[in-house]
């Protein structure tokens, strides 16, 4: 595992007291604790051959995770925050190496979708296959509306398939990581919605 440049980080303490937060504060720790481990994406490349694409989707999975865990205070410290995120990065990599390697051993159906089409990313493409599979759009508006304009806007224009880098210039993020990430947390967001009030 490579080491990750801490002159000018905050300490772990000060991320995970910002993920306990709401608003500005928790979209900081979010910021950081993203940023500061990136380096994780590399490792997926070069030490579970992954592509970027996919090194990426384990590394946004495992934030998402890491901050629904910390938030919901089920982070209990017994390791640094580090060796907690790399042991769910690995999980990660692993299951994606194992579904790559399924994949490969099954015959690709392309399924029209008539006003929704989502280009996303593996680990988005459950969550909407189950929307696709209900087939009720009237539903699927519905929750869409009450995920907010932001998060509905986003999700829209990727369906649409716009790539993350177009989506920064219509939308003004600062990157296209952060659309990405932004993408995923909408999606958890709506996945949550049909979980709670299907």
């Amino acid at each position: 595992m490579s080491s990750a440049k801490t002159s000018t980080t905050i300490p772990d303490e000060n991320i995970i007291q910002n993920l306990l937060q709401t608003g500005s504060a928790r979209r900081r720790g979010e910021e950081e604790l993203f940023s500061r481990y990136s380096y994780f994406i590399k490792e997926g490349i070069h030490k579970y051959s992954l592509t970027q694409e996919d090194a990426f989707d384990a590394y946004s999975d495992t934030i998402l995770s890491a901050i629904g865990k910390i938030a919901m205070g089920s982070f209990e410290g017994r390791a640094s925050l580090k060796t907690y995120l790399y042991q769910i990065f690995h999980n990660k990599c692993v299951d994606l190496i194992r579904k790559n390697s399924t994949n490969k051993n099954t015959v690709n159906k392309t399924q029209e979708v008539t006003d929704m089409i989502f280009h996303l990313s593996d680990a988005s493409k459950s969550i909407v296959q189950q929307l696709i599979d209900r087939a009720d759009w009237d539903l699927l508006k519905r929750k869409l509306n009450e995920i907010g304009q932001n998060c509905k806007e986003l999700l829209m224009l990727s369906a649409d398939g716009y790539s993350d880098k177009e989506i920064v210039e219509v939308m003004t993020y600062k990157t296209a990581d952060v659309v990405k990430t932004t993408r995923l947390r909408c999606l958890e967001k709506l996945r949550q919605l049909y979980k709670h009030n299907p």
